[in-house]
């Protein structure tokens, strides 16, 4: 398990890193003023947070039990795609009571869960998988350990289709980010003049 500092470190500087560059840029032009500044604080909350929210049993778990056992709420796996919507619903709720825009607290919400799913995918590395089909089915699935077959092993085309879904579910999760960003102000711009 990667530690919560790695989490946000890896969202923030990795999958975030277009609402980096955007409001680096836009402090060093002097073009954000301090109200300015203020609208990024919902955005590193929701984000922060939900990248931690599936290890937030152990908030529960070490004073109570003393154990670091952070992967289930009673029979709910918080590693899995059923618990995922809670990141949703928070995003949803802080960009409601931020901006007071439904439409503006729908991309937090996408943004919050962008960043649930970069947990899941960092605890995939580090532990060898997460239990994300539960309830359908119960054991661990390695996204990445798909990529760690050979051709000659298992054929062509299941390696190509294995490497397909390994690099397609760190795009998604990617693609999530970039599209809520871009809702909520930080875009890239191609500039054909260029």
């Amino acid at each position: 398990m990667p530690y919560p500092v790695s989490h946000v470190l890896f969202f923030v500087f990795c999958v975030s890193a277009v609402a980096v560059y955007a409001a680096a840029r836009s402090v060093f032009r002097r073009e954000l003023s301090s109200g300015d500044l203020i609208q990024l604080l919902p955005l590193l909350f929701v984000g922060s947070l939900g990248t931690l929210l599936p290890d937030s049993m152990i908030a529960y778990n070490l004073p109570v039990h003393g154990t670091f056992e952070h992967c289930w709420i009673g029979p709910i796996a918080t590693h899995s795609f059923l618990f995922s919507p809670i990141a949703f619903l928070f995003g949803t709720l802080v960009g409601y009571l931020a901006y007071g825009k439904f439409g503006k607290a729908i991309y937090l919400g996408l943004f919050g869960e962008a960043a649930f799913l970069t947990h899941l995918l960092l605890d995939d590395i580090g532990e060898g998988g997460c239990e994300y089909f539960y309830p359908v089915y119960n054991g661990k699935v390695s996204v990445f350990s798909l990529m760690d077959v050979s051709f000659q092993e298992i054929g062509l085309f299941r390696y190509m289709i294995a490497s397909f879904v390994s690099v397609f579910f760190v795009c998604i999760v990617i693609m999530m980010t970039l599209f809520a960003l871009d809702k909520l102000g930080f875009e890239f711009k191609y500039k054909p003049e260029k």
